[in-house]
Parts: structure tokens; sequence; C-alpha cells
């Protein structure tokens, strides 16, 4: 945050309610809302329903995010290492 700030940056604060709406959840996660609801159908990521709507916990969004962004890191050293095995 200090580095952020430092480099004339703008930090904001904010809350996540603990409940999420699908259209929200996919924001964060940076998908469309119908690929979360794929998703959901899939069993990929746990959902709960308020009537006839889909609920997710901010807790297992973050989780399902924090899952992708390692996957991708993942496969981006992996590539790192082909490049360097083609030298």
């Amino acid at each position: 945050m200090l580095e952020v700030m430092s480099r004339g940056g703008t930090v904001t604060i904010g809350s996540v309610p603990e409940v999420l709406t699908t259209s929200t959840a996919a924001g964060i996660l940076g998908i469309s809302r119908p690929t979360l609801m794929k998703m959901i159908n899939e069993g990929k990521i746990p959902s709960h329903k308020v009537g006839t709507h889909h609920r997710l916990k901010a807790d297992d969004v973050y989780a399902a995010l924090r899952a992708r962004r390692a996957r991708e890191r993942a496969a981006f050293l992996e590539l790192l290492e082909l490049e360097g095995a083609e030298d």
C-alpha cells in the first residue's frame, strides 16, 4: 500500500459482504456471469440458493480466485522452464 501511494497511486479500502450475488462474484473473479453459472453447475465453486437465486460465500469466491492465480503462476513457470530448455 505504501509503495503504491509513494508512486502517486490511489489506494481504496472497501468491504465485501459475506454473501455475494452471482454478478458480484463474477466481477471479482473477472469472468462472465454465464461462466460462473457453469462453474456452479459443475460443482467447481460452491453456492447456495436464496429463493431461485444462487448466492456464494465471499470466502469461496476468493479461494477460487487464489486457486486460479496459483494455476496461472504454475503454468507461467512451466513455460519459462520450457523456454530455458530450448537454449
